[in-house]
């Protein structure tokens, strides 16, 4: 395992310890894990609006925009915690928490584009569509990976990383960073993709495939 690999594994592993704990006391109320998941497409759709609106107050828009993506984000994360905890997953919330990452993060990320596209800045803006599309791909190579019944988790641009990227870019955008951050996350997400295709190839052939 590569030194990279063995970091990612190090604070996704601490990640869902914490998440664990976190749903103890959610465990023993009556919220059900889709319950969770609504709530973080609610809160990442009012991220999107308020990213939407930053023209009225860069530095105010930008931070709650940040402040509700991530909070719609630990959502998502401990909704699949929730659902383990208790018993209470199914196939089909496990399907619908996949598809509804994907919404909720479109949303954050169309909201920038945006963004960009009122600013006039069609480099950031054509960078953002790629990044996206990037995303997009990145969870969609896994899935089909793990559908051939390989490893498909491969790679430095997972959710997790992909979250940081954009909070970071929101917090520092009224000075100018966004743009940054999304080259930074366009990039992240292809290379990633690329990282999975070649797995993938790499697994097919080993296995005789």
């Amino acid at each position: 395992m590569s030194r990279a690999a063995a970091i990612k594994n190090s604070y996704t592993s601490g990640a869902r310890r914490v998440a664990s704990r976190s749903v103890a006391g959610l465990a023993r109320t009556r919220l059900s894990p889709d319950a969770l998941t609504a709530g973080g497409v609610l809160l990442c759709t009012i991220a999107a609006a308020l990213i939407y609106l930053e023209q009225r107050n860069e530095l105010l828009y930008f931070w709650l925009g940040a402040a509700a993506f991530v909070a719609g984000s630990l959502l998502d994360i401990l909704d699949g915690a929730l659902a383990r905890q208790t018993g209470k997953g199914s196939p089909f919330g496990a399907f619908l928490d996949s598809t509804t990452d994907r919404v909720s993060e479109g949303l954050v990320l169309a909201a920038i584009a945006l963004v960009f596209s009122r600013d006039g800045n069609e480099v950031a803006l054509a960078v953002a569509i790629a990044a996206i599309a990037g995303s997009f791909l990145v969870s969609y190579t896994r899935a089909r990976a793990e559908a051939l019944g390989l490893k498909g988790d491969v790679g430095i641009g997972s959710r997790a990383e992909r979250v940081v990227v954009i909070t970071a870019g929101l917090l520092l955008a009224p000075w100018g960073f966004l743009p940054w951050a999304i080259y930074v996350l366009a990039a992240t997400a292809w290379f990633t993709v690329a990282q999975r295709v070649l797995s993938v190839r790499a697994q097919l052939h080993t296995r005789g495939d």
